[in-house]
């Protein structure tokens, strides 16, 4: 049997290629890897089979045999160490190609996910016109550091990676934003690696969700 990927049933970013399965599919497109697709509603996520393989009810999670993952980042990661495509043969590299996932997930994610999330919850709050501000430029912080790191190659550190893969699928979150239109460097980045059929592959997998919906 196939390994099971598991992602929403109805997409809550209405086919923008945002949610978090949408770095699994990208892999697996890239490392073409077969693998079958549980759609889940939201009530389902909740539900004991579901939390049983991720404790957070959330998506994505992904079943090989007896192993079962959860999180973005650790599946990728794994089948990046898998399957050959995304990390490099030289132990150096291969170490600064994980280190840029995390880098992505822990550095630069969280304030573009703090930014996104104060949008959703407090944007009718007396308080939110000075608080974006300062999210803002959180943001643009890691953007200028970002484009200074790209001027040195095209990508993060030698060829494409998973490390490449994970950074712009966090930022693709800053679409919408306009803030991305100071940062031609990083721009020009995410649209080399979004143009990869495998990323257009993947997309239209995660777009046809909604669509179906």
């Amino acid at each position: 049997m196939p390994p099971i990927l598991t992602a929403f049933a109805t997409s809550p970013d209405r086919g923008q290629g945002l949610a978090r399965d949408m770095r699994v599919r990208w892999a697996l497109e890239e490392l073409a890897v077969a693998y079958d697709v549980q759609l889940l509603s939201f009530a389902e996520l909740k539900q004991p089979a579901h939390l049983a393989r991720n404790p957070f009810g959330q998506i994505p999670t992904w079943q090989e045999g007896d192993r079962t993952l959860f999180e973005s980042g650790a599946i990728v990661l794994h089948l990046a160490e898998q399957h050959r495509g995304l990390l490099p043969s030289d132990p150096d590299a291969r170490m600064r190609a994980i280190m840029w996932l995390f880098g992505a997930l822990n550095t630069v994610e969280p304030p573009i996910v703090e930014r996104s999330m104060a949008w959703v919850l407090e944007r009718e709050q007396p308080w939110y016109g000075q608080r974006q501000v300062m999210l803002d430029e959180r943001v643009r912080t890691r953007l200028a550091q970002l484009s200074t790191w790209l001027a040195k190659a095209e990508w993060l550190d030698g060829e494409f990676s998973v490390g490449d893969l994970m950074m712009v699928s966090v930022l693709l979150r800053l679409k919408s934003s306009g803030l991305l239109d100071e940062y031609p460097r990083v721009v020009a980045y995410m649209n080399q690696a979004t143009q990869r059929p495998a990323y257009q592959r993947a997309f239209a997998a995660q777009l046809a969700v909604f669509q179906n919906a």
